[in-house]
Formats: C-alpha cells, sequence, structure tokens
C-alpha cells in the first residue's frame, strides 16, 4: 500500500503545481487552464504505476490468458470483443512478456481519463485527487478491459457535448470491439443530453429504488434475457451487493448539485451532461448494492463525477470555498483509507517498482 499512498501524493503535488502555474484558457471549458509538463508528468506517474503492476484484482488472469492462450487471426474470428484479443496479438508479435498487456493498456486508459479531466475539471488537481481517493483507479486494475472500453468512451466527451451523435456512435461501436456493454452509451447519449432534475431524473431515482425493493423478480428478468450471450454466467454470480457506503459516497455530490443547480448551471454551462451522467451511475451504484456485479456499469459513469465534484466547489460563498476544499480531501482521504486498507487490504505488487527501492 505504501507505493500508493505514494502516488496519490506524489500525483496531488504535482497536478497542484500544474494549477498553480496556470495559463489562460481560450476556449476551453475550465476557466484556467493547467501547466500541460506538470499535468502530463502527474498523468505519467498514475500510468506507470498501473502499468507496471503485477497484482490486483483480476491482473493475474489477464496476465495468465495474454502467457497461455494462441492469438491468432482464427481465434480472434471465433471469439468475442475482437479488439481486445487483437491487441493481445499485435501485443505478441513484440513479446512474450504479459506485463506489456498491462503497460498498454494502462497507459492508455490513464492517459485519455487524464486528458478528459485536464480538459474539462475547474480543479485539475482535485479530480486527479479524486480519481484515487473514490477508488476508482484501483477499479482500473481490475476490468481491465472493460476500464480500457469506458475509457475511449470518456475520451469523446466533446463529440457529447457538442451534439455531434454520429461521430460519437462510430466511436462507441470501436469501443464496443473491447467490450460489448459499451453499447449501452448510445441509447445513453439521447437520455443524458437534456436538462437536468426534471421529471425525468425524479423516475430514474424511483426506478431504482423500486428495482432493490423488487430485486429478486427484476434480477430473474434480467439473467434470463442475457443467458445465452457473454454475460450469462453473472446469473451464477455470488458474491453479494456492493458497499453502501460507496454507493452514498457517489449519491451526496449528486444532492449539493440539486441544491444549486441555478448557480452550477450559470458557472458551467454543460453541467447537467455530467449531472445526468454522474445520476445514472450513482443509481448504478445503489442497484448494485443487492448483487456487485451491477457496479461494473457504473464504470462508464463515475468519471463524470470527477469533474462535476471540481466544479461543486465553485458554487459555494468565495469565502467558504477554501474549507469545503479541505472538507472534500479529507472526506475522500478517509474513504480511501477505510476501502483499501480496512474493507479490502489492499497490498500493491510489481516486478520494478518496489519500497524500499532495490529491495
Amino acid at each position: 500500500m505504501t507505493i500508493l499512498w505514494m502516488t496519490l501524493a506524489s500525483v496531488f503535488l504535482l497536478s497542484a503545481a500544474a494549477r498553480y502555474f496556470t495559463a489562460p484558457a481560450g476556449i476551453a471549458q475550465a476557466s484556467i487552464t493547467p501547466n500541460r509538463m506538470l499535468a502530463v508528468a502527474a498523468a505519467l506517474v498514475i500510468a506507470l504505476v498501473a502499468g507496471l503492476r503485477s497484482n490486483i484484482g483480476d491482473t493475474y488472469l489477464y496476465m495468465h490468458g495474454y502467457t497461455v492462450n494462441e492469438h491468432t487471426w482464427a481465434s480472434l474470428a471465433g471469439g468475442r470483443d475482437i479488439g481486445f484479443g487483437l491487441l493481445q496479438m499485435l501485443l505478441k508479435q513484440f513479446t512474450p512478456d504479459p506485463q506489456i498487456l498491462v503497460l498498454t493498456t494502462a497507459v492508455v486508459t490513464n492517459l485519455l481519463i487524464m486528458a478528459v479531466v485536464y480538459h474539462y475539471t475547474r480543479l485539475y488537481e482535485l479530480s486527479v485527487y479524486l480519481y484515487i481517493t473514490t477508488g476508482t483507479f484501483t477499479i482500473s486494475m481490475n476490468g481491465i478491459r472493460q476500464f480500457l472500453t469506458a475509457s475511449i468512451i470518456f475520451a469523446c466527451t466533446g463529440l457529447l457535448l457538442k451534439g455531434k451523435w454520429k461521430a460519437y456512435v462510430v466511436l462507441v461501436g470501436f469501443a464496443s470491439l473491447f467490450h460489448q456493454s459499451a453499447l449501452i452509451m448510445i441509447p445513453i447519449y439521447f437520455v443524458v443530453r437534456r436538462e437536468a432534475w426534471t421529471r425525468a431524473t425524479f423516475s430514474l431515482l424511483g426506478i431504482a429504488v423500486a428495482f432493490i425493493l423488487g430485486f429478486n423478480q427484476f434480477s430473474e428478468l434480467l439473467f434470463s434475457a442475457i443467458k445465452d450471450t457473454q454475460y450469462g454466467h453473472y446469473q451464477v454470480f455470488a458474491e453479494g451487493g456492493a458497499s453502501y457506503i460507496r454507493a452514498l459516497v457517489w449519491m451526496m455530490p449528486l444532492v449539493i448539485a440539486y441544491f444549486s443547480r441555478e448557480r452550477l448551471r450559470a458557472i458551467f454551462p454543460k453541467a447537467d451532461i455530467f449531472v445526468n451522467l454522474s445520476l445514472v451511475g450513482a443509481v448504478i451504484m445503489l442497484i448494485s448494492t443487492q448483487n456487485w456485479i451491477f457496479a461494473r456499469m457504473a464504470i462508464y459513469f463515475n468519471l463524470y463525477q470527477l469533474i462535476l465534484i471540481a466544479w461543486l466547489i465553485k458554487v459555494f460563498r468565495q469565502k467558504d470555498q477554501k474549507l469545503v476544499y479541505l472538507a472534500v480531501l479529507v472526506f475522500y482521504f478517509g474513504f480511501y483509507f477505510y476501502e483499501s486498507v480496512i474493507a479490502l487490504g489492499l497490498e500493491y505488487e510489481s516486478d520494478y517498482i518496489k519500497w524500499p527501492w532495490g529491495e
């Protein structure tokens, strides 16, 4: 865990320095643009720490699969998610070492995410800090294929905001070659590009509550519908539900967003889209308290809340913003400590990064 604490400290300091040495924003969404070199340095630290790991989540399974599986044109033709298979086939032309798969996916995933955060967040260092302390960074190392897919879709944020649906659909289709669940983002595009906190918003919350209360009935219908797909094995998934604490953590910023909705729209005109996407993610997290596997779908939505929270700081009075900022740092640090140390007992292992150095 020491390496992860050092990662948190170093990227926060680098990204804070990046915002300190700012430049005029021009036409960017944020009102200031962080120093590019320092922002890239922070992003590279995150990417390399993730890419040089040898454990966490299903990392071992991906590395093992890369080593033992045959990656040929024939296997691609009969396989699922051919984009990921093609990536492995190409990487094997360079080396049989499975670390290349982990490194490549981590670099692409994290640099895409940090690039979007850099462009749209109001407080770059806070969004980077939240990427780690909300546990999103940890999740990115567990479910490599789906998080890579989510990062490609996240990189399409500009198309979503500008209403360029044709290009968005094409890129989502490309992302689905790595994980077919990405296709859910096509109908989502048309749902979230509307005003937040309308009757539809509360209907969505009502559906989530109904799903939770009638989980057994709803889950039977769902798993029956997917039993003949590549996700059919999830119907026997029996690891319990996600933490209620995690679900509440993702819901709380939306409460602030609701009560400050007019102020938020004034300072961030595209806020409603981020609110709607974050709300979908929070609703999925609520549903996942009944079965953890639903939390996998929240991957596509929770990234947007990293940007939303940083903008929420600015809805408070000027004299209160520093206190709120500090409160956010403390609260999410506490959550990260609870989840990583107490709940998960997370340990980071790597053949390349060790502490003490050279051990």
